[in-house]
């Protein structure tokens, strides 16, 4: 395993490598990173080169510049790749990582070879009443921290996503909160959540990509509005929706299922880039 430091403009971003095989980047959601993504990625590297990374503003990821748009966060992972390969890269990306991800696909469709986009937040997308749902619920999360502060905004969050830590593989241990919760808390919901809100996905582009979009929902999630979303996306694209373990959150409770069901969706890992001399 091996930890870096990239300098893009405006951040430095925390980097993690593991692995061998095709270049296979994780893009946390929420206010996650290399952390969360740590079992996952865990259950990953033996079959593929893993990328983990703290979003600019999280963590380990310092920034003189927090990111105002999602384009800003897809350019970053797009100079992560360009650092570590030539080749277009495995993607899988869930709820604001997913986003991410499909932003980085219409920005730089040469990086991505399949992207696996899980429960994305393309509000726009939902038929109302369900889109102003949506909108209503990000938007009250917002006003809950400026009322209330970080805890209670998340609280309110997982709540509407319903995020059951007991929908769990039996190793799972519990999450404790880490020492960055609410600081990179603090990131999501004064930065990224009105991102969220106002971002407006190029599905034209996603159409014509040379990259394989997968839209994915969990198996457990079918009552909220990002599994909609997700089904939309699928729709949208003229594909299938391809479903995974557990809920909303399913990459951090049920690392062993995900993974599994990654790989089973990407197909032969011989399809993917390798890890550049480079990296």
């Amino acid at each position: 395993m091996r930890e870096s430091v990239l300098e893009v403009p405006g951040a430095r971003l925390r980097h993690v490598v593991r692995g061998e095989g095709p270049l296979l980047l994780l893009v946390a959601g929420g206010h996650h990173g290399v952390d969360a993504n740590e079992p996952l990625a865990r259950h990953l590297a033996d079959r593929y080169t893993v990328l983990t990374y703290d979003r600019r503003g999280l963590s380990g990821s310092t920034t003189d510049s927090p990111a105002t748009t999602l384009a800003t966060h897809a350019d970053d992972v797009s100079r992560l790749l360009s650092a570590l390969t030539p080749e277009p890269a495995l993607v899988y990306g869930t709820s604001l990582g997913a986003l991410i991800s499909l932003e980085l696909t219409v920005r730089h469709p040469g990086q991505v070879a399949t992207v696996i986009a899980h429960e994305p937040p393309v509000t726009q997308l939902l038929p109302d009443p369900g889109r102003t749902l949506a909108l209503g619920q990000l938007l009250t999360v917002e006003e809950t921290f400026g009322a209330e502060g970080p805890a209670p905004a998340m609280r309110r969050f997982a709540a509407y996503l319903d995020i059951d830590p007991n929908d769990c593989e039996p190793d799972v241990p519990a999450r404790a909160p880490g020492p960055d919760h609410l600081r990179n808390a603090e990131v999501l919901l004064t930065h990224d959540m009105p991102s969220i809100r106002e971002h407006v996905l190029d599905t034209a582009s996603l159409k014509g990509s040379p990259a394989r979009v997968l839209p994915a929902a969990g198996e457990n999630s079918g009552h909220i509005w990002p599994h909609t979303c997700a089904a939309m996306l699928a729709g949208e694209l003229g594909t299938h929706l391809e479903v995974f373990p557990g809920g909303h959150n399913g990459y951090v409770f049920r690392p062993r299922g995900t993974a599994e069901r990654i790989h089973a969706v990407l197909g032969s890992p011989g399809s993917g880039t390798r890890l550049d001399e480079r990296g």
